[in-house]
């Protein structure tokens, strides 16, 4: 959307929603700006969610799973969890054979103790990441 698209909609002049808009991105509220892209229409027929449980959790050993998690393509989200599952990752792949040869890659990375997964069926929702429209609770 143009600034002076998002200037109308908002109901003021242009130059001011360009300086409101790069405010939000230099204090961090906007931190940046992305298509969301189809994974099937890019040829990614399988996604998967891969819970990872790690056989230890020092800090070398978180480190060095997500060094792996970043260098590996298929993992397109990865989650540090609280309780007994410690990643949840959101993979990709264009088959379940190459998914399958992931797995086997993931269950070998450092410090991996087991890896459970589950395939997807459908997306019932996909929303931006905030809601921008619920209250926020007021402070007191």
């Amino acid at each position: 959307m143009t600034n002076v698209e998002l200037a109308r909609r908002v109901g003021i002049s242009a130059p001011p929603c360009l300086r409101r808009v790069r405010s939000l991105e230099e204090d961090g509220f906007i931190r940046g700006y992305r298509a969301l892209l189809s994974e099937k229409l890019l040829g990614y027929e399988v996604v998967c969610f891969a819970m990872v449980h790690l056989a230890s959790q020092a800090d070398s050993d978180l480190k060095a799973f997500e060094a792996f998690v970043r260098t590996s393509p298929e993992v397109r989200e990865c989650w540090m969890l609280s309780g007994e599952i410690d990643f949840l990752l959101k993979c990709v792949a264009p088959d379940l054979a190459t998914f399958q040869d992931f797995v086997a890659k993931l269950t070998a990375a450092p410090a991996v103790k087991n890896v459970k997964t589950s395939l997807t069926l459908r997306c019932s929702k996909d929303e931006a990441l905030v809601p921008l429209d619920v209250p926020l609770p007021e402070e007191g």
